[in-house]
């Protein structure tokens, strides 16, 4: 297993991105492609998706969103159409620059909207989709959740140990996460509409005790997208299931996979 990481450009942007490369990989098989979540970043996913790449034998492909980890800043300040600029315009660009073209895409709170949405848009390109944390509505959990992360960021180390990963775009980073999720404007924001749209098969996973959403979201995305879907509620877990849990997640995440190539 090799990693490559690399600069690309993508709207005049420089996104960082990292690709993991096994040796007997299939030439047809999909690409894991991960996705991070609202604070998140490439290097905030730690080993995981090596342990994922490794035991399916799949390649991989990570990068930092703009205004994350080593990308670009943002230029802009987030509207609350954010999620669907990311899964309809620059994921799109970025995975076409490096020549990906089938996925299955493992996403992590943000990053599970943005693969459900992308999914939705391009079904063509997808061969599955992994959901972590993944938030289709807004709840009051949800909203109680950011105002809790808004002040330990003021009053904790918070700010400290985002910025060993943000650097100086960490105050915009989060700045922009919590005003959009705080704002009057997000409170009705719902991509239920768009989830029947995604026919591939779905793995949505949930921690009982995620302090940003509740079971409904699973439910939600189990019962509305059109393809095979299956779901892993943990109890005792919270927002980050691949790392509070991952004797629960790598092989959940696994067999999901395995299946899909058998189908292939």
């Amino acid at each position: 297993m090799t990693e490559n990481k690399k600069d690309i450009k993508v709207f005049g942007s420089t996104i960082f991105t990292k690709r993991i490369t096994q040796a007997a990989s299939r030439a047809d098989a999909p690409t894991l492609v991960f996705l991070h979540e609202g604070l998140g970043s490439v290097e905030l996913w730690r080993d995981f998706p090596q342990q994922l790449c490794k035991t399916t034998g799949l390649d991989g492909f990570l990068y930092d969103r703009q205004g994350y980890g080593k990308s670009s800043p943002l230029s802009n300040e987030c509207g609350p159409d954010y999620l669907n600029v990311e899964a309809w315009d620059m994921l799109p660009a970025i995975l076409n620059a490096v020549g990906i073209k089938n996925t299955i895409l493992v996403g992590h709170s943000d990053g599970g909207t943005i693969a459900l949405l992308y999914a939705a848009k391009f079904p063509n390109k997808v061969s599955g989709v992994i959901s972590e944390a993944a938030h289709v509505f807004v709840e009051e959990e949800t909203i109680r959740g950011v105002r809790n992360v808004q002040l330990s960021y003021e009053l904790t180390g918070l700010r400290s140990r985002l910025a060993q990963y943000h650097g100086e775009k960490t105050s915009a980073m989060f700045k922009n996460w919590s005003r959009t999720w705080l704002s009057n404007s997000f409170r009705n924001w719902n991509i239920e509409k768009y989830l029947s749209k995604v026919l591939c098969p779905v793995l949505a996973i949930q921690g009982v005790e995620d302090h940003f959403g509740t079971e409904r979201q699973l439910r939600s995305i189990v019962d509305r997208t059109a393809g095979r879907a299956e779901e892993l509620l943990i109890y005792g877990c919270a927002h980050t299931p691949h790392s509070q849990a991952p004797k629960d997640v790598l092989p959940a995440m696994r067999n999901f996979v395995k299946g899909i190539l058998t189908e292939m």
